[in-house]
């Protein structure tokens, strides 16, 4: 049932954006009751009633971890770069998502590691507001995550008043002194964590771009001439939420290394994605070697990737149609065919280009654009 709930939230975001954000606001409100538990049980006993039996508390505990965590698995599988770290993150959700549903494994963390357990609870914390924010409330992915933090650690401290305990005052001052660095670290390991809300849906490198069908054309060899006489768009069509407006990045890295930084500002709300594009003319003197851009968010999460290596070799790869062709062993290539399609009532003409954010693009020919809509 919880992982129904969180298919129906997952595909009803766009088409009946009222019934996902109904489905998202239940999933807090079950929170909210069991954050009152002890309040409502302390309520019962004042007024002569039977508190609830532990046993049932720790079941509504387990039904809620379900919910919780099998609630956000779609938006994480959906939103993962599987080719970086978010590989990681996403597969501990999917383990803790597994355990919550064995029960001899989750009652024994309850009963005999609560430290562990207590863990537990300020990671599913962390994964509901994460997720369900940026949905009800149209917060961007950076200030949702700002606020998972911070509801992580408030949670976290039942873990460790346990691990410290008995409290004394050098304990509960190493407490507070661990607090920050905890959040320091979270921040920190914000790349290896799915922007839930965003992904992209379509993606494309060309030689030329048509602005009013939005779609690339044309085709090139990629080597260090063509680039540096025609340069290169990057296309990508980024899936958001409605009414969420966010600001994401093309960061385009030669070997690894960061040349050139262009910014973006993207629309929800469009089903097949909000279309932008960043044109780079700006490539260094010799642009051969393994090109990556990285499709970021302004608070460092990785929405996606491209990859493309430029060649003198007649086997280097060749852009053709939209379409990235690569040579054989080239890994963690996503390729996705673009095919023309007519401008609908929601397009309108491009409305922005700006020259590139980043120090070294100095040059005007690097421009960034997105679609209005």
């Amino acid at each position: 049932m919880a992982l129904a709930a969180g298919l129906a939230s997952f595909f009803l975001v766009e088409r009946q954006q009222w019934l996902g954000a109904m489905l998202a606001l239940g999933m807090l409100m079950a929170w909210i009751l069991l954050l009152s538990e002890s309040l409502i049980g302390r309520l019962l006993v004042s007024r002569g009633y039977p508190a609830l039996p532990r046993g049932v508390t720790a079941f509504i505990a387990q039904l809620i971890h379900q919910e919780t965590l099998f609630f956000a698995l779609p938006f994480l599988l959906a939103t993962t770069v599987w080719q970086s770290g978010q590989a990681l993150f996403t597969l501990l959700i999917l383990a803790m998502a597994l355990l919550s549903i064995l029960d001899p494994l989750y009652y024994r963390m309850a009963e005999r590691h609560r430290w562990l357990y207590f863990a537990f609870h300020a990671q599913c914390v962390f994964v509901v507001v994460l997720v369900t924010l940026p949905t009800l409330l149209h917060l961007t992915t950076g200030q949702s995550l700002v606020l998972a933090i911070v509801a992580m650690l408030l949670f976290s401290l039942p873990s460790l008043m346990h691990l410290l305990s008995p409290l004394t005052t050098p304990r509960v001052l190493a407490m507070l002194a661990l607090l920050p660095l905890l959040a320091g670290a979270a921040w920190a390991g914000r790349v290896w964590v799915p922007p839930a809300s965003l992904w992209i849906s379509g993606s494309a490198l060309s030689p030329a771009f048509a602005r009013q069908a939005r779609h690339p054309l044309g085709s090139m060899p990629l080597t260090p001439t063509a680039l540096t006489g025609q340069g290169l768009y990057a296309y990508t069509a980024i899936h958001a939420p409605r009414g969420l407006n966010e600001e994401v990045v093309h960061v385009w890295r030669q070997d690894g290394v960061e040349v050139d930084r262009i910014p973006l500002a993207i629309r929800g709300g469009r089903a097949a994605g909000y279309r932008a594009w960043s044109h780079k003319q700006n490539f260094p003197e010799d642009p051969s070697g393994a090109w990556r851009i990285d499709v970021m968010t302004d608070s460092g999460q990785r929405i996606g990737m491209l990859r493309f290596t430029v060649s003198d070799d007649r086997e280097a790869a060749t852009l053709a149609d939209g379409t990235i062709q690569a040579p054989s062993g080239l890994p963690g290539l996503d390729i996705r065919r673009l095919l023309p399609q007519p401008a609908s009532p929601d397009d309108a003409p491009a409305s922005t280009e700006k020259a590139s954010a980043t120090q070294e693009a100095s040059s005007p020919t690097d421009e960034a654009s997105d679609e209005e809509t």
